[in-house]
């Protein structure tokens, strides 16, 4: 005799990846990312002796460079995979279209492989850790080129209903992701257009769409892999974290404050990265002015007490 039962039955958990692994025309598109605006960044000073580089174009590159890493860092990172703010919905849709001018991954893919990234850190099944093949010089040499752009030519997409369900029920970062070719169209073609416009010359479009798309992409990309796989390798430890995350200063003001890799491992959800003393945060002062307009709130701002319990010695 079997007795009915109103008790739910547990549902599997879903699976790391997603069903469909990426395209080929997926990773055809990471090689030309990768390469072509890196190749751009090599010719960039001989391009520019005397005749490839002006202000407008240094405008535009600085411009892009600063909307595009900020979209990163504040949106991406500290906003949508790790909620340290809470956004009034213009901003949170400005921000989905921000990070995803940098042409690194649409809001939700990149979310997902983060919080995955977080999850594993440096263990068996991080996507990025320079630790994955041994702590030996050729393995470890191996392992920073993996973390630093290998892990990108990957074919596993991961489970973004697994690691991002709170992002796939958001009908606005739905809409941003199947919007993400649009932009991405947008963020190669924008800085053409505006030197073009600007300098009224063919040749304005050109260097805009050299520095503003090319060396603008190329740099921005190496700077957030650069966290991945220099700020798990070598720097400073002031708090405890369950990883290999380090400190790196000198990449503090590219990354716009990413680089105080340690706290935030130790302290995901805080808002500001750079909590000690001389640790310059740009992200965290963009989030402050966003407070103070207004537009974000509940702020998860780092308290005394809790960096003293994370503290080392």
């Amino acid at each position: 005799m079997t007795v009915a039962t109103d008790r739910p039955v547990p549902r599997p958990p879903l699976p790391e990846y997603e069903d469909k692994p990426k395209s080929r025309v997926d990773l055809i598109l990471f090689a030309v990312f990768v390469t072509v605006p890196f190749l751009a960044v090599l010719a960039a000073v001989p391009f520019a002796w005397g005749w490839g580089l002006g202000w407008t174009d240094v405008v535009i590159t600085l411009v892009m460079y600063i909307v595009s890493g900020l979209g990163v860092t504040v949106g991406f990172h500290r906003y949508f995979t790790h909620g340290s703010f809470k956004a009034k919905r213009p901003l949170k849709i400005t921000l989905a279209v921000m990070g995803s001018l940098s042409l690194e991954m649409s809001v939700l893919d990149w979310v997902a492989t983060h919080r995955k990234h977080h999850k594993f850190s440096d263990k068996e099944g991080d996507p990025h850790s320079p630790w994955r093949f041994g702590t030996g010089f050729k393995a470890l040499s191996k392992g920073a080129l993996y973390a630093h752009m290998g892990w990108l030519f990957e074919p596993e997409r991961v489970n973004r209903a697994r690691y991002a369900p709170d992002l796939v029920k958001d009908p606005d970062i739905q809409r941003m992701h199947r919007l993400f070719p649009v932009i991405a169209i947008t963020s190669l073609a924008l800085p053409a257009l505006l030197g073009g416009l600007l300098t009224m010359s063919l040749w304005g479009a050109v260097t805009g769409f050299f520095w503003g798309t090319l060396v603008r992409i190329s740099l921005l990309h190496h700077v957030t892999w650069s966290i991945n796989s220099i700020c798990h390798m070598f720097g400073d430890e002031p708090f405890q974290a369950r990883d290999k995350s380090r400190n790196v200063w000198w990449l503090a003001i590219p990354s716009f404050g990413e680089s105080w890799h340690n706290l935030h491992h130790a302290d995901p959800t805080c808002a500001r990265h750079g909590v000690l003393k001389g640790q310059l945060d740009p992200s965290a002062r963009v989030i402050r002015w966003f407070e103070q307009l207004g537009w974000a709130t509940d702020v998860r701002w780092p308290t005394p007490e809790r960096l003293a319990a994370k503290r080392i010695g």
